[in-house]
């Protein structure tokens, strides 16, 4: 029994060896390619809005020390009750069944410590759904199985387009696989962007991990959600619901670009999609 104890630490021991770096390193984002998944990344992606950053400080300062921790103590008491409650040092067990303030200690320290994750838990929650005053505004509907954005024209939109998967034989370099389209939502940075979400069909969740940002696409329902984005670059997500066959297939990515840029691109857009339109209604009312 002696000897089957002594396995069991050592293979205690090599799982702890192994398991404790890694998770007290999960909490970092390591070699991540900004805005888009990355092969081997560990931890959250590198955040760009004031909500992201917000989520990424409290998942690494607050919960992965309480989660290390814990971790490291039961696995400590694990080896120690292991040790000294083995069959040869106790070949007579103890008959013990009840201790009051041993029960009452490990029932009172989770609730303080859920407790204390509460405070900072509570204040980021109240930010991401309280949505400062936006300089833009878009609306983004799920279809099966696509996104489709409209822009509005008292912000110098007046248009709307469908974002769908580009397909493998129309990728071209840097496009990246399963996650370019072939219109880009385009948004100004440093701005705070309101995004009004629905859906013609079923639910969908319109997410993307850069931002911090998630919200569910239900029909009927207009829910909203924001972020600002504080550096340039293109952004990628997804629907984050199991939508239908083609789930895996409604990427989403939103390029942020400056003031300066943006209001060129909403005049160009203006004419594309505008023109897009017009073809539409000609063809309908033709038939």
């Amino acid at each position: 029994m002696f000897n089957v104890n002594r396995q069991m630490l050592t293979r205690g021991a090599l799982a702890a060896a192994v398991a404790i770096p890694a998770t007290l390193i999960a909490g970092f984002a390591l070699a991540q390619v900004e805005g888009q998944p990355t092969p081997g990344g560990l931890g959250l992606p590198n955040m760009v809005t004031p909500v992201g950053l917000g989520t990424q400080q409290f998942y690494n300062m607050v919960l992965m020390p309480i989660i290390s921790f814990i971790a490291l103590f039961v696995l400590g008491l694990l080896i120690y009750v292991s040790y000294r409650f083995n069959e040869q040092r106790n070949p007579i067990p103890s008959k013990l069944t009840h201790n009051t303030p041993l029960e009452i200690v490990w029932t009172l320290i989770p609730v303080l410590i859920l407790l204390f994750i509460s405070v900072p838990s509570l204040r980021l929650l109240a930010e991401q759904v309280e949505v400062p005053e936006a300089s833009v505004t878009i609306k983004v509907t799920g279809n099966q199985w696509y996104w489709s954005y409209k822009y509005p024209e008292d912000q110098g939109g007046g248009f709307g387009f469908d974002q769908m998967l580009k397909p493998e034989s129309e990728l071209q370099p840097g496009d990246l696989r399963l996650l370019s389209v072939d219109n880009e939502a385009v948004v100004p940075v440093n701005e705070v962007i309101a995004v009004h979400i629905t859906s013609n069909d079923v639910i969908h969740a319109f997410g993307v991990p850069s931002f911090g940002v998630r919200m569910d696409a239900i029909p009927g329902r207009l829910n909203q959600t924001w972020f600002k984005i504080e550096k340039e670059g293109v952004y990628y997500g997804q629907c984050f619901f199991i939508c239908g066959k083609d789930h895996a297939y409604m990427p989403i990515v939103i390029r942020a670009v400056s003031r300066e840029k943006y209001n060129e691109w909403l005049a160009q857009a203006k004419q594309k999609f505008a023109s897009a339109d017009s073809r539409v209604r000609v063809a309908a009312e033709s038939h």
